[in-house]
């Protein structure tokens, strides 16, 4: 018996089992923003910090999600490579 491979599939079977905690990328929380100018006033040293701190998390998760998006293509490349090897035994 012949099966069509089907590589959208293998490649979504791939992303769900590897999805993990140990590959996760996590997004950073956006910071708080008071709505009164004066609070902006009184807490401008530690608003401006959370921000910063925000700026800086945001873009290491950008760097991670293309680090994960990369490393999960390869891997799914394998994976719909073994799926393959797979199918070929079997007939």
């Amino acid at each position: 018996m012949t099966y069509a491979c089907n590589t959208p599939l293998v490649l979504m079977i791939a992303l769900f089992a590897t999805a993990s905690p140990a590959h996760a990328c996590a997004p950073p929380a956006r910071p708080f923003l008071p709505s009164s100018k004066e609070d902006m006033h009184l807490y401008a040293d530690l608003i401006r910090g959370d921000f910063e701190t925000y700026i800086t998390e945001v873009q290491d998760y950008f760097r991670c999600m293309d680090e994960e998006r990369s490393r999960t293509f390869v891997e799914a490349k394998e994976a719909s490579e073994d799926y393959g090897r797979f199918q070929d035994a079997l007939e």
